[in-house]
């Protein structure tokens, strides 16, 4: 081994040694990792804000178009899946502490502007969301790499990251209840309100509670616009930006709209760029050198996965609220078994990454998106809830809650102390860029099929077969991947004993 390889292992070991002192108390870590794992929480409540009250928030606004409404969903998941890219490689830049803190006072700032927007129009409401979006794309990668600096991979960090994954399903239904609560018993505008209140007491939280993590700077004497790789940067944010706004604005004014497109193609081809740029940069925000075979095929399954998730969620509540016609309130509480769910599969995680290989826990989990799908897709709209509704809401939730924990110590492990942002900013970009983009897919089918209002039904459950596709693209990857793994052991066992 290399001095230089030997001086960064011990740089880690001794910053290592020094975050576990400065938990000096068990009291402030426990706490410390509550507030990071509101990270995850936070951002789920977010999404459930707009999803649960979609039609009383649409009536305010004389809104009636699903693809119009969509767009409330949609903004937030496109500006969080967006953003991640780069609030990942800033964090590992400048300190994780402080663009953890910041990502939480913005979220607190647009959240109340969000509010507010029921003296404007829609179109507000959607930057407001979409910046609103911006604020989880910075908490979530810092509030990772926190984690995985401070604690090393073993046991206890498997736990923290399953935990954060649990938080998934649980911010959701906490998301939908108080809003539910404050649509119709209240006002809309209130669970905004409240959102930006405790996303700031969330931040000051996190500057008192959070230890300080030291930026590390492998190459010191790399500029520091190399070191953020601007160039790949702006491609990146603006490619990605334009291809999901083509997708998700195309059910909205129709695809033979010229501008729609249009954008398509322009995003695509600074994607192309991005790509271009990504290949020649000394620091990548897209590090495909650094990518094993194994990271790939994990980053598939949660793209597949994750985007039929979104589907699920999205036209599952508009199942209930126009063809049930349930009031939000009774739909949120049909989803509280979402939470306990997640924490079961969380927990099940940490156990089974200990005693098997991520490709066994992707299977299972790309198998529960894919059935859970499915019970939801062919369920009869009279139904008892009690029948394939209760068991979908189930088993969806062991999709999010293996997927996320697994990829996320698998990227985090394969990266050094200097890019665990950029780990986490894979991770998250992908699960939630997967939403918005699943969403713009599903909305494309649903207007095109659909007969209008009189047929909403044909128009779901075309939405719904695109997300059983994917899910089953995502089971196909990775029963590709154990494959994959299994020969690649077989054949290293081989040799070691030729």
């Amino acid at each position: 081994m290399s001095s230089k390889k030997l001086n960064s292992h011990e740089e880690q070991d001794s910053l290592l040694l020094q975050n576990s002192r400065e938990w000096t108390s068990l009291l402030k870590e426990g706490f410390a990792i509550m507030v990071l794992c509101s990270a995850q929480l936070m951002t789920q409540a977010g999404l459930a804000q707009s999803i649960v009250p979609l039609q009383i928030i649409g009536d305010s606004f004389g809104i009636k178009n699903p693809g119009q409404l969509s767009w409330f969903a949609s903004a937030f998941s496109l500006t969080v899946g967006t953003f991640i890219l780069i609030a990942g490689r800033l964090g590992d830049t400048f300190g994780h502490k402080k663009f953890f803190v910041m990502g939480f006072l913005w979220y607190a700032l647009w959240s109340i502007l969000a509010g507010f927007s029921v003296y404007s129009n829609q179109i507000f409401f959607d930057c407001c969301r979409a910046f609103q979006g911006i604020g989880p794309a910075f908490t979530l990668p810092n509030a990772i790499a926190i984690i995985a600096r401070t604690y090393r991979p073993g046991r206890k960090q498997n736990m923290i990251f399953s935990l954060f994954g649990a938080c998934a399903p649980s911010g959701f239904v906490v998301g939908a209840v108080f809003s539910s609560l404050l649509s119709e018993f209240a006002w809309w505008p209130w669970a905004y309100w409240i959102m930006g209140i405790t996303c700031f007491l969330l931040g000051v939280a996190g500057y008192l509670v959070i230890p300080h993590h030291p930026p590390i700077h492998p190459d010191e004497k790399c500029s520091l616009v190399e070191r953020i790789d601007v160039a790949g940067s702006v491609t990146g944010v603006v490619g990605l930006i334009l291809f999901n706004f083509a997708w998700n604005q195309g059910p909205v004014v129709g695809w033979e709209t010229s501008y729609t497109y249009a954008l398509l193609i322009v995003g695509s081809a600074f994607l192309a760029a991005f790509g271009f740029i990504e290949s020649r940069a000394k620091h990548p925000l897209l590090p495909v050198r650094k990518l094993s075979s194994d990271t790939i095929f994990v980053m598939g399954c949660i793209a597949a996965g994750w985007s039929s998730f979104g589907i699920w969620v999205y036209y599952t509540w508009q199942l209930m609220a126009n063809l049930r016609d349930q009031p939000p309130l009774l739909s949120s509480a049909q989803f509280v078994p979402v939470a306990i769910s997640g924490l079961c599969a969380a927990m099940s995680t940490e156990f089974l990454l200990t005693r098997t290989s991520p490709s066994t826990v992707m299977i299972i989990a790309m198998i529960a998106f894919t059935v859970g799908s499915i019970l939801v897709a062919t369920v009869p709209v009279s139904q008892t809830y009690w029948a394939q509704t209760f068991v979908s809401i189930i088993v969806m939730p062991w999709g999010m809650d293996m997927s996320f924990p697994a990829a996320t110590i698998i990227l985090s492990t394969a990266m050094p102390a200097s890019h665990q942002g950029l780990a986490a900013s894979l991770v998250n970009t992908i699960i939630n860029y997967s939403i918005s983009i699943g969403l713009g897919f599903a909305g494309t089918i649903e207007s095109q099929i659909s007969d209008g209002e009189d047929d909403l039904l044909k128009g779901y459950r075309g939405a719904y077969y695109m997300g059983i596709g994917l899910a089953g693209l995502g089971l196909g990857v990775a029963i590709s991947y154990a494959i994959f793994h299994y020969s690649r052991l077989k054949r290293s066992l081989s040799e070691k004993y030729v």
